[in-house]
């Protein structure tokens, strides 16, 4: 019987080909799963034999903890060295797509509220 082991919802590309040379190293037996064409289905990582459960976990844990490890390690080098990136410094990259993207919301939310607005004109 098969067993869900990790969920590649919203997990970047590399972590997820990492996961799977981790689970290739060790020889453990899976399949993949996607989430489909309309993106309803379950797009994850499946073990085959149940008895490797423990281990697949164990690995895939550790592997998170020195993931995580290694990415604060980065953004602190980033820090430090001052090239960390702001939402000021996108708007600037970017001045065309922030403000049409400010238009749209403004749009959106005097559609949504034109309903409540006719109420209290007579």
């Amino acid at each position: 019987m098969t067993i869900l082991l990790f969920k590649l919802n919203n997990v970047t590309l590399d972590e997820a080909e990492d996961i799977r040379e981790l689970l290739n190293d060790q020889q453990l037996d899976y399949y993949e799963t996607s989430a489909g064409r309309w993106g309803i289905g379950v797009a994850a990582i499946w073990l085959v034999n149940n008895h490797d459960i423990n281990a697949a976990r164990a690995l895939i844990h550790a592997y998170q903890i020195e993931r995580g490890e290694q990415i604060r390690h980065e953004h602190e080098d980033l820090k430090t060295q001052n090239q960390l990136e702001s939402i000021f410094d996108r708007l600037k990259q970017h001045p065309l797509l922030f403000l049409l993207t400010l238009v749209m919301i403004s749009l959106i939310t005097a559609l949504s509220l034109k309903p409540f607005f006719n109420l209290f004109t007579p």
